[in-house]
């Protein structure tokens, strides 16, 4: 199973030079992929500009979007955008796209939140894809480019929790980018089964199955209340009150041994890949999962 790690993007009082310390200790470190994620009204760094340097600031690190929604973006522009991302990372890029969960989004860029739907997210990957296999957009001399440096463009991956939405992804989709939030292997499981007939049934290859948690490495008390500060800045768009039911059973907070064993039960149900996501943008968090991750490789 690859282990792999999501920048802080969604700490505050981030800067260019936090950033680019997170970005080459995943790159020099075990790390299997180097993520980030999307939201619009909130103070987290523009996902597609934070993609063009991460390119520049790492050389090894696979990179995967977790997750972009096409419908905040012009799809053309987009597959450009990102197009641009996988020859600048020579080839690096994997997007993971999903819906999103919050209409201020949608609102912030004067996107239709109607549209907050799997077709319409299907008929804007549709047109992306498109664009990456050279076809013409309009009546151009040349079509939209750059070529991405994958033929036929990044590999993509549905980011949901849900089985309609995973099957529904099955004809397009190379894989899953999904989160759970208690942990539950047995749940996840089921998730991964519903993927795995459905891709079969679509008469493809078996699916990229991944999924991320949310950590903080210390002391039990210490690290829950990581977790919860998190999750009170980061999900400012839910009561605290529902927010503060949720932290103690939210993600992983605990000793580096302790993370071993929950990685260890992901593996033995065959996830292809664990996304950790910071609570903190502490390298010390960075350096003790690095450790992690390098005793399981």
């Amino acid at each position: 199973m690859l282990i792999g790690m999501t920048m802080p993007v969604m700490e505050p009082d981030l800067d260019a030079g936090i950033l680019r310390q997170w970005a080459r200790g995943v790159d020099e470190g075990p790390f299997a992929s180097l993520c980030w994620g999307e939201r619009i009204a909130f103070d987290n760094p523009e996902a597609i500009t934070l993609l063009g340097a991460l390119a520049a600031w790492t050389d090894r690190v696979p990179l995967i979007t977790t997750v972009l929604v096409p419908q905040l973006h012009d799809p053309v522009l987009l597959a450009k955008s990102l197009a641009t991302g996988d020859v600048l990372s020579g080839g690096r890029l994997t997007v993971g796209v999903g819906v999103g969960g919050r209409h201020e989004d949608y609102l912030a860029v004067g996107a239709d939140p109607s549209t907050q739907t799997m077709r319409e997210m299907a008929d804007r990957v549709a047109v992306m894809k498109s664009i990456w296999s050279g076809e013409h957009v309009t009546d151009s001399v040349l079509p939209v480019g750059p070529s991405p440096a994958q033929p036929g463009g990044p590999r993509l991956l549905v980011g949901t929790v849900g089985p309609k939405t995973l099957r529904s992804a099955a004809t397009w989709a190379d894989g899953l980018a999904g989160i759970t939030l208690n942990l539950d292997v047995a749940q996840q499981n089921d998730l991964f089964e519903v993927g795995r007939a459905a891709w079969a049934h679509a008469g493809k290859p078996a699916p990229h199955l991944a999924t991320s948690f949310w950590f903080a490495l210390g002391d039990p008390d210490g690290a829950r209340n990581q977790i919860h500060r998190h999750l009170r800045h980061y999900m400012n768009w839910i009561p605290a009150q529902i927010v503060d039911a949720m932290a103690p059973h939210t993600g992983f907070a605990g000793t580096e041994e302790q993370l071993a064993e929950v990685l260890r039960g992901f593996a033995e149900i065959g996830t292809s890949e664990v996304h950790l996501i910071p609570t903190s943008s502490d390298l010390d968090q960075l350096q003790r999962a690095a450790d992690v991750a390098a005793d399981l490789s």
